[in-house]
């Protein structure tokens, strides 16, 4: 049977066919989907929740643990880790390879409304979630920045206009505004002038939910007219809110103004953000699971000069960093190496052919063969990756190999007699079954990738698939369109230049070479058995020697950075901290911006912890990789501040889904979180001696500074005191209480009761807490009903499947494995 025999018969059908395979190849190179790696990544779905001023235990009691109780029930459920820091619960929820992620969302959705009744009523916000691995890096980073217009302005435009406009982008999982929240109306009280007054935080707090309503209030109809009805019950400016009626004190009146200053702010005050040393107000973009980083940054570069112009004058958005540069860059670089590697090929194949009409049918059945395989990616879902392409690289040696094969049978042919078109067809005959079987040979090799499961065989199932692909696809265009050349092309006789005189003398020496090193080789048989032995076990030592891990260290040029301070620093003294940093990382000849944000929030868990985003030049502009670029920052910034710095270079596939310190990960999970924080920190301790591991930290921290409200429950019922009393007026001084809204026609702004800020500093201000006693009772110090303490407590609380864990993070010494981590 001869299956060549069709296609040699009708040459013009076999090149009208072979246009078509090259057109419907190339139409599909030009629609595969661009990335840096296989779609390896777990659908992943992050659940954020507000409570402010809720210390990390009362947020995991409160929310973390009602909510994880109703996720627990969602099915195909991988993982599920929690933080919950100071006024925030965030719990990350892995799902298996499988799941499709729009329909988790909604099981998540239905969880979150089955928790509703649990959850405490006094939430400013609903439980929210968003389609994002928190692990993961931003695609893009913005700044806004202004020499013009205040923070608050700022802070507006990015949670109003820029953030809204840029989660409508198809692809985008989350949108996070750092270092501005919403913009808000602070109330801050005078402790002493209230005192003074025999007033209460509450008082204040009833006062301002009175003045500022909005709500329906109906309609008139007539017999002939009709009307709304409105009123002017809403206030919407600080101003306005100075001059409330808080109480009469001898016949006159007590306004706010009296009592508390009132002050244009953000929601929380405790956020900060900074552009090369600039105050700014940064918006973070991360991609959901799944999403085509490339495509999803072209629709953000088409949306960025839209925004760009809406914003006002002085108002400048500037790109700090997109990933895509150097997933771009390596693309292109694997693009220029495939093409060599063909070029190559084809260069060897006329140095052992020596004729140019040969040279050309493999010349074209190679570039045919991988051009079709890109329509073949197209259809099957690929996308034009690192992996994808390495695998057409390493192919093109196989690739050819068909077409070699086939034509020097039908040259032999030729050779014994035969006229080019009937060596075609007898030479087609007898080659074919070798064509067929040496193809299926070489997809055997990959089937146990194929079946590989979990995350290694995700990723490297498409490399396996598309090399797989090629080798059918050149098998078929040797079996139709090079014997159909052949048959047309080549000539009976040869006529040799002097080059090719000279390359067949060359082949001729090298063949004579071999003949004498091989039978040199047969004359010394115990010689060569010994040296294939010691080449053995010379392997075998090297594969157990050599450093192991899942995927080489990356340079994206970008670094992350941690930076860490004892576990009782301040917001103030973070600032000063970052300040410094920040100035110590520009006077590095590599970077080109940093990007410092402070507060906690999606990126930071903790209130002594800040983060920063290290810009570098391009790879080409720079002598070192980013890793020795961290290094040198972080030693530059031990020497001459003496904090604790993290800094790891950007990676595009992240396996985990809690931001850490460290590329690894270690959580110790128990019954008894005591227990397991007092067990992660023995462990972490004597790691910390181990020459394998570096960078070493332990992501749940403790030693936090605590004052302890000791309620005599005595003294307070004599007193008409309740303990919802002390809550009430504990949180209305401390905890940037959330007392009323504000509504406009593009968005929610809150009112905020607080402290004065020189309050704030010490626990020596809770001496002056008033508190008010039931049925409007007098006043009475907080002293006079609780006893003030001073403790330590942990700064996060982390929860993994519903069990106390505690996370170490690290990173390994150079030349180290995971084997010896382990």
């Amino acid at each position: 049977m001869n299956v060549s025999a069709p296609f040699i018969a009708r040459p013009i059908a076999t090149s009208l066919l072979g246009v078509a395979v090259l057109l419907a190849g190339l139409l599909g190179y030009s629609r595969l989907p661009v990335s840096p790696l296989p779609q390896v990544d777990f659908p992943t779905i992050q659940v954020t929740t507000q409570l402010p001023g809720a210390n990390p235990d009362t947020i995991a009691s409160l929310v973390t643990a009602s909510l994880e109780r109703q996720f627990g029930q969602i099915p195909s459920l991988s993982t599920m880790s929690s933080q919950s820091s100071f006024g925030l619960s965030q719990i990350t929820l892995q799902f298996d390879l499988d799941r499709d992620i729009d329909a988790a969302s909604q099981d998540v959705q239905s969880a979150i409304n089955a928790a509703a009744s649990t959850l405490p009523r006094n939430l400013p916000y609903p439980p929210v979630y968003s389609k994002v691995n928190p692990a993961d890096t931003p695609i893009v980073t913005l700044a806004l920045t202004s020499k013009s217009v205040s923070l608050r302005q700022l802070s507006d435009l990015a949670d109003t206009l820029i953030a809204p406009r840029l989660s409508e982008v198809s692809g985008v999982g989350h949108v996070s505004v750092e270092g501005g929240i919403k913009p808000a109306i602070r109330i801050q009280a005078d402790l002493a002038r209230l005192g003074a007054n025999r007033l209460g935080l509450e008082d204040l707090r009833l006062a301002i939910v009175g003045a500022n309503v909005a709500g329906a209030k109906g309609s008139l109809d007539g017999a002939h007219q009709a009307y709304t009805i409105d009123a002017n019950d809403q206030i919407a400016n600080a101003d306005a809110y100075r001059n409330i009626v808080v109480a009469y004190r001898n016949g006159a009146p007590i306004v706010l103004k009296d009592v508390a200053d009132v002050v244009d702010g953000l929601e929380n005050s405790r956020v900060g953000g900074w552009y090369n040393g600039e105050p700014a107000v940064i918006v973070d973009v991360q991609r959901q699971p799944g999403a085509n980083i490339i495509a999803t940054v072209e629709l953000l570069d088409k949306e960025l000069p839209r925004l760009q112009k809406s914003m006002p004058a002085g108002v400048q958005l500037q790109l700090v960093h997109d990933r895509t540069e150097a997933i771009r860059a390596s693309i292109a670089d694997v693009q220029f190496t495939l093409v060599l590697a063909t070029a190559l090929v084809v260069l060897v194949v006329l140095l052992f052919l020596r004729t140019m009409r040969a040279t050309f049918i493999a010349a074209v059945a190679l570039p045919l063969s991988i051009i079709a395989t890109f329509g073949v990616m197209y259809l099957c879902g690929f996308s034009l990756d690192n992996l994808s392409l390495m695998a057409l690289t390493i192919g093109t040696g196989f690739i050819v190999d068909d077409a070699i094969v086939m034509i020097e049978n039908i040259v032999r042919n030729m050779e014994n007699g035969q006229t080019p078109l009937q060596a075609a067809f007898s030479g087609a005959r007898e080659i074919g079954f070798t064509v067929i079987s040496l193809t299926v040979s070489l997809i055997a090799v990959f089937i146990p990738l194929l079946f590989m499961t979990g995350l290694v065989g995700r990723m490297f199932r498409e490399f396996a698939l598309t090399l797989s692909i090629a080798v059918v696809v050149s098998a078929v265009v040797s079996l139709t369109l090079t014997p159909m050349m052949c048959g047309r092309l080549l000539k009976t006789r040869r006529v040799e230049g002097a080059a090719a005189h000279e390359a067949e003398q060359a082949t001729g020496r090298m063949v004579a070479f071999y003949d004498q090193t091989l039978r040199w080789a047969v004359d010394h048989e115990f010689f060569v058995l010994l040296v294939t032995a010691g080449t053995l076990a010379l392997t075998l030592w090297m594969y157990v020697a050599a450093p192991k891990g899942f995927l080489p260290l990356q340079d994206n040029g970008l670094l992350d950075v941690v930076v860490e301070a004892g576990p009782d620093a301040s917001f103030a003294q973070m600032s000063r901290i970052q300040n410094d940093v920040t100035d110590v990382f520009r006077r590095d000849p590599d970077v080109r911006g940093v990007v410092s944000v402070l507060g906690i929030g999606t990126l930071n868990a903790t209130t002594n912890v800040g983060h920063m985003a290290v810009t570098l030049r391009p790879r080409d502009d720079r002598s070192v990789s980013a890793d020795a670029i961290g290094e040198r920052l972080k030693q530059a910034a031990i020497a001459q501040l003496g904090v604790n710095l993290y800094i790891k270079p950007v990676q595009d596939v992240q396996i985990s889904t809690r931001a850490s310190r460290s590329q690894y990960q270690y959580t110790l999970v128990g019954s008894d979180a005591n227990e397991v924080a007092d067990w992660g920190a023995r462990i972490a301790t004597k790691l910390r001696d181990s020459r394998v591991l570096r960078n070493l930290a332990n992501e749940t921290q403790i030693g936090g500074l605590r004052t302890f409200i000791r309620i005599d429950r005595d003294a307070a019922g004599r007193l008409g005191v309740s303990a919802q009393n002390i809550d009430d007026a504990l949180n209305n001084a401390f905890g940037q209480r959330q007392i009323s809204t504000i509504y406009s026609q593009s968005n929610q702004y809150r009112v905020i009761l607080e402290a004065a800020p020189r309050y704030q500093n010490d626990p020596s201000a809770l001496d002056k807490l008033y508190l008010a006693g039931q049925g409007g009772a007098a006043q009475a110090p907080l002293s006079a009903v609780a006893r003030i303490e001073q403790t330590s407590a942990p700064l996060s609380v982390a929860h993994q499947d519903q069990f106390p864990a505690a996370t170490i993070s690290f990173d390994l010494a150079p030349n180290a494995s995971l084997g010896d981590a382990v």
